[in-house]
């Protein structure tokens, strides 16, 4: 089902508000050389659930990142509804999912130039099998 007009504003609000929170939390934490960015945010038809995707580079801190950034997430809720108390009357739940698209494109751009070739290295077709 298509997202609809009111769910795209709000997700476009959240998106917005969220990359600064955390994109300042991460400067005033000391996490140098670390990109973070929101890279989507989808929202419930009844506006109570946020799904939020963050893109993290490097790859390698994304899942101890992610992990702090779920413990504080009472703390980031309270944040987005002091700013966003004008222009929306409940805040949603925020779920926070780390989005691996980059590492997806890659793996392609990678197998698309010859490396990891199943062909050439027998062991490469255990990985790829689905359990």
């Amino acid at each position: 089902m298509e997202e609809s007009q009111r769910q795209k504003k709000v997700a476009g609000v959240l998106q917005e508000d969220l990359a600064e929170i955390l994109q300042r939390a991460a400067t005033e934490g000391g996490l140098k050389g670390v990109i973070l960015s929101v890279s989507k945010v989808r929202v419930s038809v009844d506006l109570s659930i946020a799904k939020v995707y963050l893109s993290i580079f490097p790859n390698d801190k994304g899942e101890e990142l992610l992990e702090g950034i779920r413990s504080n997430q009472p703390l980031i809720r309270h944040e987005m509804a002091q700013r966003t108390r004008n222009q929306m009357r409940r805040m949603p739940e925020l779920l926070f999912y780390l989005d691996d698209s980059l590492e997806y494109i890659q793996n392609i751009e990678d197998s698309l130039k010859g490396k990891d070739n199943p062909i050439e290295n027998r062991d490469l077709l255990d990985k790829r099998k689905k359990k």
